[in-house]
């Protein structure tokens, strides 16, 4: 009698990828390297799917919407879902680490040293208008997503006020652009394991070479990491849920089980963007929302919509502030909140993204810049999760606003 031996389903797979990648990166630290190329074609082939599937999906999406009307509404329901979830995470961020004080009597003398900070000179205003592409290919070539999504915007609505024949034409060209780009997804998808194994191998495997310095930085930076990953737990878990309960009316543990793949990608990748295939098929083929919402939602989430990162933002630069003994009155705090909503609005284009929105947090209350030093031994650890809060921050938008629009969902 022959054992037949089932397959484990995807999500099982990346998890044991997972766990078996941090075991790799503890025993076997200086073998990493032999595995890394695994993790970088993964990750090239899920930026190679990108630009194509969201300029495909958004022109098929907004065209799909119709009227203006139509296009204004769902617009303004992705902007005020994205303003409100971030500020509700930067206002958690805010309370809990007020309650707990982790920077109060923090070692300076651990701090890193930071050779140069980019600037961050954009205004939101430059940033609205940066959003306009003088060259729409250049933008493709140098992958500026803002642009990009502005101009398929625009482009989609357009096929609106053509003839029907040529509206017909076009729809059904980028259709089947976007259906071969989600077939190309699809494939990319069974790589997954392998590259989060060698992703996060080579992340552990960094931190694993000194015991007694790990002991060290995690008993001196331990209660911070506790306090980000608590504001985070409770966000997603209990806000998002709640929000989903109440206002979406669906199952939030369904949800959270059908975002498994792109969850668990966007933990072991830290990248939005990168994650945003998985996202876009994990959304429309186990929650069943139509492409109509998440086309328009999901680019658009996975550019402006960081949850986890404002947050993040929020209880570092009180923090440092504790961590330097400044005193930060009511207004500064309120200022902190409101600088780093608007800073994960302005962050879409700018390379070294979260470092760049620190900058511009701590210079609106004058907080010392070189306090970033304290964070980045364990900035790497926790962008795993704030990327993985973010992500899901963005499915529970493109699921309420389907609710909103009257879909039927799975969940």
């Amino acid at each position: 009698m022959k054992i037949r031996f089932r397959k484990p389903e995807m999500h099982w797979q990346i998890l044991i990828a997972l766990v078996a990648g941090v075991l790799f990166g503890i025993y076997l630290p200086s073998q990493t390297i032999w595995i890394s190329w695994m993790g970088d074609l993964f990750l090239r082939l899920l930026k190679m799917v990108i630009i194509p599937l969201i300029v495909s999906s958004i022109i098929t999406g907004v065209a799909g919407i119709g009227s203006p009307e139509n296009l204004g509404r769902l617009g303004f329901k992705t902007i005020g879902f994205y303003f409100l979830s971030s500020f509700l995470a930067i206002v958690l961020g805010l309370g809990l680490v007020n309650l707990i004080k982790p920077g109060v009597g923090a070692d300076l003398s651990f701090a890193e040293k930071i050779d140069s900070l980019p600037v961050a000179n954009q205004s939101l205003g430059q940033l609205l208008l940066n959003s306009i592409p003088e060259n729409f290919f250049r933008s493709l070539g140098d992958g500026n997503m803002l642009p990009i999504i502005f101009f398929a915007i625009i482009f989609g609505f357009f096929i609106n006020l053509i003839s029907a024949n040529h509206q017909k034409q076009l729809h059904g060209f980028f259709e089947a652009v976007f259906e071969v780009m989600m077939k190309m997804t699809m494939v990319v998808i069974k790589l997954t394991p392998l590259g989060v194994f060698a992703i996060i191998a080579g992340v552990i495997s960094r931190y694993a070479g000194d015991a007694n310095s790990m002991a060290q930085l995690f008993s001196r930076l331990g209660i911070y990491m506790i306090t980000v990953l608590l504001a985070l737990i409770i966000h997603s878990q209990i806000t998002m849920n709640l929000i989903l309960r109440v206002i979406g009316r669906v199952n939030p543990l369904k949800h959270l089980r059908n975002m498994s793949i792109p969850l668990l990608t966007a933990f072991s990748t830290s990248s939005s963007s990168a994650t945003l295939p998985l996202t876009m098929e994990a959304i429309e083929t186990n929650d069943g929302v139509s492409n109509k919402i998440t086309s328009f939602t999901l680019p658009l989430g996975a550019t402006i919509n960081m949850d986890g990162t404002a947050l993040y933002e929020c209880v570092a630069a009180i923090f440092i502030a504790q961590a330097y003994g400044i005193e930060l009155g009511i207004s500064q705090q309120f200022t902190i909140v409101i600088t780093a909503l608007l800073a994960s609005i302005g962050a879409a284009g700018i390379p070294m993204a979260g470092l760049v929105m620190m900058t511009i947090v701590l210079n609106a209350v004058g907080l010392p810049l070189e306090g970033i030093g304290l964070l980045l031994a364990v900035d790497r650890i926790l962008d795993m999760f704030r990327t993985a809060v973010n992500v899901y921050g963005d499915t529970c938008a493109a699921v309420v606003i389907a609710k909103s629009e009257g879909e039927v969902l799975n969940i």
